[in-house]
């Protein structure tokens, strides 16, 4: 079973329900600007042999999650959400109690907050007045996945304080940048982070950080890195698939099926289903 751990759907960019614009970033550079919906989702999926997806709501939606339950809803099975979550709203300790309650809800994405001030990782995961939230993250069993970046280091006391709180690193732990070597400087804050077992990562982003074209190989020595510190079993493959097109959807996943010469087997199993449905709680169907 193949599992994608972490694709977006939305609705389009319309005068009636506008996409929030941070300001003076302009609106969100997505592959789909008419939108995304469950459907075409699940065609693509189809299209290359993925199983299941877990929705993470974009940016803007900020802590409205119904669209992505709704899908999950609608095809059981097929989505599971990591919801986004403001640890700073006044009713967030009571909402944060109930969290997994909501079908489908398996965790929640942290990647800043989009308000009038975004609050962005750096000063979030740096902040004393939202320990709490990680306390009870770690006694509630919520996965956490955060879009740390360039900040990512400063996960490393989180994960140390809180050693039962399970904590997934988006996008290869990539932060943005104009090389594949600027992508990855955060290549030794990873690998030390490594030493936490419960740290993992989700390995995505792939496609968009090479300058080669299919397999990709100029990625390769980095992700090698990440696999020798982490092991394929805190390794969960992503697409972020609006950030794809169709074609590298495929390319995507093959490279981790043909074309990745340091995992074997067992490694490619762990990496393309078997890890997310232990780190997130979502197991997989037995089969009859």
């Amino acid at each position: 079973m193949i599992t994608d751990a972490q694709v977006h759907i939305y609705a389009p960019d319309t005068p009636d329900h506008p996409w929030p614009r941070q300001p003076g970033r302009g609106s969100a550079p997505w592959t789909h600007p008419d939108g995304f919906s469950a459907e075409e989702m699940l065609g693509a999926m189809e299209a290359v042999g993925v199983d299941r997806a877990v929705i993470v709501p974009p940016v803007w939606a900020g802590e409205d999650n119904s669209a992505a339950l709704s899908a999950a809803a609608r095809y059981p099975g097929r989505f599971a959400v990591m919801g986004r979550f403001d640890p700073y709203a006044p009713d967030a300790p009571d909402r944060l109690e109930h969290w997994l309650e909501q079908p489908s809800m398996i965790g929640i994405r942290m990647s800043g907050r989009w308000n009038t001030v975004a609050t962005p990782a750096r000063e979030a995961l740096g902040d004393p007045a939202i320990e709490w939230y990680w306390t009870a993250c770690e006694r509630l069993g919520i996965p956490v996945a955060v879009l740390a970046g360039d900040a990512v280091s400063l996960l490393e006391p989180v994960a140390a304080r809180h050693p039962d709180l399970r904590l997934i690193i988006d996008h290869s732990g990539m932060r943005g940048a104009h090389s594949l070597e600027e992508a990855f400087d955060t290549i030794d804050a990873l690998r030390a982070l490594a030493k936490h077992p419960n740290v993992c990562m989700k390995m995505g982003s792939i496609p968009q950080a090479s300058a080669e074209p299919y397999p990709f190989a100029d990625t390769h020595p980095f992700i090698e890195r990440i696999f020798h510190a982490f092991g394929a079993r805190r390794m969960l493959w992503e697409s972020d698939f609006t950030q794809l097109g169709y074609r590298r959807y495929a390319d995507c996943l093959r490279m981790w099926i043909e074309d990745v010469p340091f995992i074997n087997e067992d490694d490619r199993e762990w990496i393309l289903g078997r890890a997310a449905a232990e780190v997130l709680n979502w197991p997989e169907p037995r089969l009859r």
